[in-house]
């Protein structure tokens, strides 16, 4: 009797993958055909991760149990964030200013500004908004750092609370998130199928326009390079020294246990949509405990943003550059400043890291129109940054394990 073969699941999204792009630019005109296996696969996504990141955040926060454990893991995590994010920008600032992509460049601006939701937000907003009016109507909008906020204030006064509403609410949350988890498996089952419906899409909607593909590889090459290599030197050398010096891992061998969430961030451009991933797979594969996955990996989905962070600091300073503006060294500080801080606020879903970008580029006073130079490169470098920000999260939920005596299996 033969013996079946079952792939694993990394090698079944990956061959989705593949078949994805060979269809996109060899059957473009089909992909209307396999766009919908992508939608019904990111909608199940979505459908998943609000409930999924309150109550694992609840949970995580409730059974670290005494509130110094929670200040101390907080206060590690929140540490390693703004390390990590501040080196970002600083190799992006770096780079941009070496190869000075935009000097002398003649770009035209083909693409209008107006559908992009560039609102005047400033920081301060930024800091109300934290605090929701109505939690369910942040959760309806999937504005995820008001329900974060929400949860751990949830979560930190379950452990204040009298001994039988502590256990009975422990109880409750263990099991929404025991349901949550075994709906979001369901989900990831259909990945392959629905990572080929997404890349074909991607790839064949730039196949059939020449002119597209001609610009993304011209003028704007030098800018895309930088980010996509800021983003590598980020993932690949700073994350992984990090990672090696805290822990006395592998960091490359804890890259491949996560190689399902990573392939899924990369393929959506979307933290959110690899955080019901990341957090099972975390603990099954490498280790970490509930407590310390359930907190730093929703926390870090939206306020560890170092490919984002990178990106917007890089653009800004490109944005100068070609519009003949000389930034002086405090306002570069400020852009660094300023991205470190957006980047907080950028959701985990495609392109938010450009809608950021106007706070950015409003904190030093150039134009939003700047925002129209950079439209065309973005769908592949949002790919690279969203798998920098996941790495970066899940390295530092990692760190933080190994520093509170958790053994790592890796």
């Amino acid at each position: 009797m033969a013996k079946k073969i079952r792939l694993a699941l990394h090698w079944q999204i990956l061959i989705g993958i593949c078949l994805g792009i060979l269809l996109g630019i060899f059957g473009h005109e089909y992909t209307i055909y396999t766009k919908w296996m992508g939608d019904l696969f990111l909608n199940g996504l979505k459908m998943v991760v609000i409930p999924l990141v309150f109550s694992a955040l609840v949970m995580g926060v409730s059974s670290i149990g005494e509130t110094k454990d929670l200040g101390r893991i907080a206060g590690k995590t929140f540490a390693y964030y703004v390390l990590t994010t501040l080196i970002a920008c600083v190799i992006g600032l770096v780079l941009v200013n070496v190869f000075k992509p935009g000097v002398g460049v003649d770009l035209n601006l083909q693409t209008k500004v107006e559908n992009i939701a560039t609102t005047e937000i400033s920081m301060i907003d930024q800091i109300v908004g934290i605090v929701p009016t109505n939690v369910f109507k942040a959760m309806a909008d999937g504005n995820m750092l008001p329900v974060i906020f929400f949860a751990i204030l949830f979560g930190t006064f379950i452990t204040l609370s009298s001994q039988k509403s502590r256990v009975l609410l422990t109880d409750v949350f263990n099991s929404v998130y025991e349901v949550m988890i075994k709906m979001t498996f369901l989900v990831i089952r259909f990945a392959p199928f629905g990572l080929f419906g997404v890349v074909s899409s991607i790839i064949g909607s730039q196949a059939g326009d020449t002119a597209a593909l001609s610009e993304m590889f011209g003028s704007l090459g030098i800018y895309a390079a930088i980010i996509a290599g800021g983003c590598l030197i980020q993932g690949l050398g700073v994350l992984p020294t990090i990672f090696v010096t805290l822990t006395r891992k592998n960091p490359f061998k804890f890259m491949n246990q996560m190689g399902t969430a990573l392939l899924t961030t990369f393929c959506t451009a979307s933290s959110a949509a690899s955080l019901p991933i990341t957090i099972p797979d975390i603990q099954k594969k490498s280790g970490v405990s509930q407590k310390i996955a359930a907190f730093c990996l929703p926390l870090g989905n939206t306020v560890n943003m170092n490919g984002t962070a990178l990106f917007e600091c890089v653009t800004a300073i490109f944005v100068a550059q070609v519009y003949g503006i000389d930034l002086t060294l405090g306002q570069q500080i400020v852009v660094v400043m300023t991205s470190l801080l957006a980047a907080v606020g950028a959701a985990g879903i495609p392109l938010a890291g450009l809608v950021m970008l106007a706070v950015v580029l409003n904190a030093v006073g150039l134009p939003l129109e700047g925002i129209g130079l950079v439209l065309v490169v973005q769908q592949p470098l949002d790919m690279i940054r969203s798998a920098v920000n996941v790495w970066g999260d899940l390295t530092g939920a990692a760190i933080v394990a190994h520093s509170e005596g958790e053994k790592l299996t890796i």
